[in-house]
């Protein structure tokens, strides 16, 4: 009919179309995929590693590996007694050796259990195939690793950097041992924000803290160490050395945040904005800070007064202990210690 319209689909028209996904909700897609993977991946090896254990030798590995540890709890139980009366008659021995014969006392249960099983271990690999003492073999690995991580740190005087050294160290040498650290690693570094151009991931901020940890301590140790070198120096006046010691440790711990924080992968133009921020927090919170701070450095500068001056204090006087960076400190006859700021000096 003439008046009838056709409706025909030309290929020219468009076809109906999806709605497009943005890049980033391609991108946090992706991470989630991967950080599935490797979610399954971890639990693959979990379930593998749990129905190992209901074969015959993997269970009686464990219960090796059980009876050594009580016969290892039953021994320390009864050489602790001997070996304190023993420790009692070397009262006269310096106190790091005092210091590391207590750790020992103290670890008697977990260096028995490994001298137990280090030879169950190798005398199972003699007599039998190595697969039916793998599991001995790991639990043996892991105890000495603990071992020695926990006979290590006793060197750091801090407590809670102590415990924190050590049960990042326990957790790490699990990992590498049992073989799982590359699927940890990546576990962690999916786990991330984005703040602009900087990316914060978990594993970054691992990295970060055992960094900037260990360049600290360092940058503490060469501290006292220039410290105490510039106390013996004579030549120098007293608020000089002050001066030079305070500079140094600025400059050290300065040194030690840009070297860690480059070494973790942190890009420092991102913290433009944190530090506009610290700008404007110094301008207007911290003034007594820093007009503390740069009163200080004037009075070592000038030599205007040095540790061991007497000052009057209104109606009494006092002799000057110490020069901190932001106070100083006056003893007066009675034996009180007051903290003046710097500003006021």
């Amino acid at each position: 009919m003439e008046n009838e319209t056709t409706l025909a689909t030309s290929p020219n028209l468009p076809a109906a179309s999806t709605p497009a996904t943005s890049a980033p909700e391609q991108a946090s897609g992706a991470v989630v995929n991967d950080a599935q993977e490797i979610a399954l991946s971890l639990a693959d090896k979990a379930q593998g590693f749990l129905e190992g254990l209901l074969r015959p030798w993997n269970a009686y590995q464990i219960v090796i590996a059980l009876g050594l540890f009580i016969v290892a709890h039953l021994l320390a139980k009864l050489l602790r007694p001997r070996y304190r009366e023993w420790m009692r008659s070397r009262e006269n021995w310096p106190k790091w050796r005092l210091r590391f014969m207590l750790l020992v006392e103290r670890r008697l249960r977990l260096i028995c259990f490994v001298l137990l099983i280090f030879p169950t271990v190798w005398l199972m690999r003699e007599l039998t195939w190595p697969s039916r003492s793998y599991l001995l073999g790991v639990i043996a690995n892991l105890a000495l690793a603990w071992l020695v991580i926990a006979i290590v740190t006793r060197l750091i005087n801090n407590g809670f950097l102590r415990s924190l050294v050590r049960y990042a160290g326990w957790a790490w040498a699990t990992l590498v041992i049992l073989g799982i650290t590359e699927e940890a690693i990546s576990l962690m570094d999916t786990a991330a924000i984005e703040l602009g151009t900087l990316r914060l991931s978990i594993w970054m901020l691992v990295q970060a803290v055992f960094t900037l940890g260990l360049l600290f301590f360092l940058a503490r140790s060469v501290s006292k160490a220039t410290a105490s070198g510039v106390r013996r120096n004579e030549d120098i006046s007293p608020s000089m050395q002050v001066l030079v010691i305070k500079f140094a440790q600025v400059g050290l711990y300065g040194l030690a945040l840009f070297v860690g924080l480059r070494a973790t992968g942190v890009d420092l133009t991102g913290l433009a904005v944190l530090s506009g921020a610290i700008g404007v927090g110094l301008g207007f919170g911290l003034q007594k800070v820093v007009s503390n701070l740069v009163s200080g450095v004037i009075i070592l500068l000038d030599k205007s007064i040095k540790p061991g001056d007497v000052i009057s204090l209104g109606e009494t006087f006092g002799w000057i202990n110490t020069l901190g960076a932001r106070y100083t400190s006056v003893v007066t006859r009675d034996g009180r210690e007051y903290l003046i700021p710097n500003e006021d000096l």
